[in-house]
Formats: structure tokens, C-alpha cells, sequence
């Protein structure tokens, strides 16, 4: 079980003086060495970023061959200060990432290393600013999208899992966990039937997949609508990659105090734990290559999708 890591990260994060480093010090104590914390000041206020390399008794960072998980606590910020006091709804993909780093640090510690490497990234930010959206007002961040990728989504990653708030719209009227279809360089492709079946394992309940529209997988700043940040990783990687989104039955404003569910929280930790386990080991796969040859073959590539586009 990962509550116990859940409730920790909910109390570390919902504080307005908790740093980068408060949380490396936590990670550090629970056995995990390869913690890194990158302060970053833009225009619109400072955030900090976070990354984990836990590695694996097969992964690359001890020679093997294992393929590398990414896990991404994507998000604009874990407060709203001083407009918001306490931990805000858009703040549930950092909490995630922590409690799932810290969960894969006590793991090791009992003798269950995973066998790939896992990288969980994040950014600490707890005067995040705000945005007026059609349906509730949303956390933007201080930092830019580029910047984001660049940190949070790291070439070694053969797959990523991007966790993301995302209770702020009417398309997906489901309080839990829902997940995206595999979206690969520019694709939307079928959802996998692998992470569907440790989705209904983990919840107990039929797997929920939510709606990506092709606006989704866009970059930001082209002037089009998007569901929310979840998906931008996919424009900077050409790996697999899939939403985990913390969701709700109607619109609950990502700049909500009061509105993180711990047991929410817990079955997003829970998700990534055995997607890290079953990636490691070969018996996950995000998508079908072959499908994916003959899709390159007959329409060729879609990579344009993770450009800006024309002017």
C-alpha cells in the first residue's frame, strides 16, 4: 500500500515554506541518492525543480538493459499564494511524484527493487499564479512549457507516465483516475490494453480512459484550446507517452484548496508503482510496435504535431 507515502507528501507540500530541498531530504532519508533540486526565477515568480533516478537491479544506471520509466508530476503549482491558503487541487501530480518516489525509496529498503530505472520529476512551487478559464479558474505556473519539458522529460525515459490534475473541465465526469490513449510522436494511438488491465487490477472498477482531441498534443502557446497540460510531454519526446489524470464528476478549479483526495492520490501511486514494475520488466508495453510500422509506412509521420506550426 502507498497511503502512508501519500499522506507524508500531502503534509510536506501543503505548506508555504516547503522547498526543493525539504522534499530531497525527505527522499534522501527513505534511501533514494540520485535526488536533484534545480532552482528556477522566471517573469512570473520561482519554482524549484525536482528529479529522482531510483534505480533498478536491471536498469541502465547499473549497466543492464532494462527499459527506463519516466514518471511526471506535471502541474502549475501546489499553491496559490497568497490568493489561495493550502495545498490547491493543480497540486496532486507533484504530490504523486513525491509519494511515489518515496514509496519506490522504501521499497528498496525491504528488499523489493524494481528491475528498471524509474526517473520521477516535478516542481515545487507554492506561489504558483492563476488563470481565468471558460468553465473555473485554473493554476498557471512561473515557468514556461519549454522550460517544463526540458527538465521534466529526460531522453532516457523509453516511456512516461504524465500525472496531471485534471478536474477542470465537463468531458470527464469521473471522480478517481482516468488515463489517455498512448500518444507517440505526433499519434494518438489505441489505448494499451496492458496498462487497461493494471488499471482495472489497481481500482477494482472498469478502467477510464478520458478524450484527447489533436489540440491536446499540441504545444502550448499556438493559441488553441487545450484540456490542460498533461499531454505536453509528448511534444518533447518521440517515447510513448500517456496521461494519469486525477479527475472529478463536474468542474472543480485547479486553484481549489480542500479538493486533494488522499485515497485519489493513492490509486494514481498505485498506477505508476506497477506500470514502473511491469515496464522494468518487459511484461508492459505502451503501444504495438508492429502496429506502429505499418501506421509509419501507409501515412508516414505526424511529428509536425510537436512543432508550433505555421504561423
Amino acid at each position: 500500500m502507498s497511503l502512508k507515502a501519500v499522506l507524508e507528501a500531502i503534509e510536506l507540500l501543503d505548506s508555504a515554506t516547503v522547498t526543493g530541498d525539504d522534499v530531497a531530504g525527505l527522499l534522501r532519508k527513505a534511501g533514494l541518492q540520485h535526488v536533484e533540486v534545480t532552482p528556477f526565477t522566471g517573469e512570473r515568480g520561482a519554482t524549484e525543480f525536482l528529479r529522482v533516478r531510483v534505480p533498478g537491479v536491471q536498469g541502465r544506471s547499473r549497466g543492464g538493459d532494462a527499459p527506463t520509466l519516466g514518471i511526471v508530476g506535471r502541474l502549475g503549482g501546489i499553491g496559490a499564494r497568497p490568493e489561495k491558503i493550502g495545498l490547491v487541487s493543480d497540486g496532486d501530480g507533484a504530490v504523486t511524484a513525491v509519494a511515489t518516489a518515496l514509496k519506490l525509496g522504501w521499497m528498496i529498503d525491504r528488499g523489493d527493487p524494481l528491475p528498471g530505472d524509474v526517473i520521477v520529476a516535478t516542481h515545487i512551487c507554492p506561489r504558483a499564479p492563476t488563470i481565468v478559464q471558460p468553465v473555473v479558474t485554473m493554476m498557471s505556473s512561473p515557468v514556461d512549457m519549454a522550460t517544463l519539458n526540458r527538465e521534466e522529460v529526460l531522453p532516457e525515459m523509453d516511456a512516461v507516465l504524465t500525472v496531471d490534475t485534471t478536474r477542470g473541465n465537463r468531458v470527464i465526469n469521473h471522480r478517481g483516475i482516468a488515463i489517455s490513449p498512448t500518444v507517440k510522436a505526433g499519434w494518438i494511438l489505441r489505448v494499451s490494453e496492458d496498462l487497461l488491465t493494471i488499471m482495472q487490477n489497481v481500482t477494482g472498477r472498469l478502467p477510464v480512459v478520458f478524450p484527447l482531441t489533436m489540440q491536446d498534443i499540441t504545444p502550448y502557446g499556438n493559441g488553441l484550446y487545450h484540456l490542460n497540460s498533461i499531454l505536453q510531454p509528448a511534444t518533447a519526446t518521440e517515447a510513448p507517452v500517456v496521461g494519469v489524470a486525477l479527475t472529478a464528476e463536474l468542474p472543480v478549479p485547479g486553484s481549489a484548496t480542500g479538493a486533494s483526495h488522499a485515497t485519489d492520490i493513492d490509486l494514481a501511486v498505485r498506477f505508476c508503482l506497477e506500470v514502473a514494475k511491469a515496464f522494468g520488466a518487459g511484461q508492459c508495453r505502451f503501444y504495438d510496435a508492429g502496429e506502429w510500422d505499418v501506421i509509419q509506412r501507409r501515412y508516414g509521420p505526424m511529428t509536425h504535431l510537436m512543432t508550433p506550426g505555421r504561423a
